[in-house]
């Protein structure tokens, strides 16, 4: 074995993969171009660095469970007026995050809310957030569960892992009293710890109702909508516009 399969060898051990990958070529070009050892070694490292970003970013994305590639510059801010361009992209610097606020997007359904949430969520583990996208009906059905075999506590630690947590849909279905009890011991987990997206097709002056508890609905919106930015969306929807156009 020769030093530089040697040294290569022993990058691996280190596990700096990447620059053992790129030793070869980055040799080659430092003598093509008299680099000084100092400027080579700065240029390992920081290759090194760069794919170990890529990769955590590409794990994280994974991590994320999106449904869909939902990007920005796929959402029609000509046809949804009740937001705007720049409304979002305040969103992006992610002090919201750092802050450890919410984002809450109202509105009927096919308005964009999830297209939204989904977009920002990819925008923030690009920039280095780890993030999770759950549909409220399976978040409740998986709090459900941790709770049936004793393990709510270890599932909400779990969760609170996250920067982000992206619920989306919650108000399509009724709860019981359990899954009220759950979701209470999420939000409250979270609040002032991590940020939540929530999406919803009720207003909050109607959650009551939708909880069947006013007790348990009043303590759920004061934590949400406690440091958060709230978005009314309406007007026609996308997916029956689509509709339209087919027939």
């Amino acid at each position: 074995m020769n030093k530089l399969e040697n040294t290569i060898k022993q990058l691996r051990s280190l596990r700096l993969a990447a620059i053992a990958d790129q030793l070869p070529v980055l040799l080659e070009r430092a003598r093509d171009n008299d680099q000084s050892h100092l400027s080579l070694i700065a240029e390992l490292v920081e290759y090194e660095l760069a794919q170990r970003n890529a990769n955590r970013i590409r794990r994280n994305y994974k991590q994320a469970r999106f449904p869909a590639n939902k990007r920005l510059e796929q959402f029609d801010f000509q046809h949804q007026t009740t937001i705007t361009k720049r409304e979002v992209n305040e969103l992006l610097d992610f002090n919201f995050i750092d802050e450890r606020r919410n984002v809450i997007f109202i509105g009927p359904p096919g308005v964009g809310k999830t297209h939204l949430a989904i977009s920002i969520g990819i925008e923030a583990v690009t920039a280095g957030y780890k993030v999770l996208f759950k549909s409220a009906l399976d978040l409740v059905e998986e709090l459900e569960l941790a709770e049936m075999k004793g393990e709510l506590k270890k599932r909400l630690t779990q969760l609170g892992k996250y920067d982000l947590l992206i619920i989306d849909e919650l108000g399509y279905l009724p709860m019981n009293s359990q899954s009220r009890y759950n979701l209470f011991q999420l939000i409250n987990s979270l609040y002032e710890y991590r940020s939540i997206i929530l999406t919803t097709n009720k207003n909050f002056a109607s959650w009551a109702e939708f909880f069947h508890n006013d007790a348990v609905a009043v303590p759920i919106v004061d934590r949400i909508i406690h440091h958060s930015h709230l978005f009314m969306l309406g007007g026609e929807s996308y997916r029956l516009k689509a509709k339209m156009k087919d027939i």
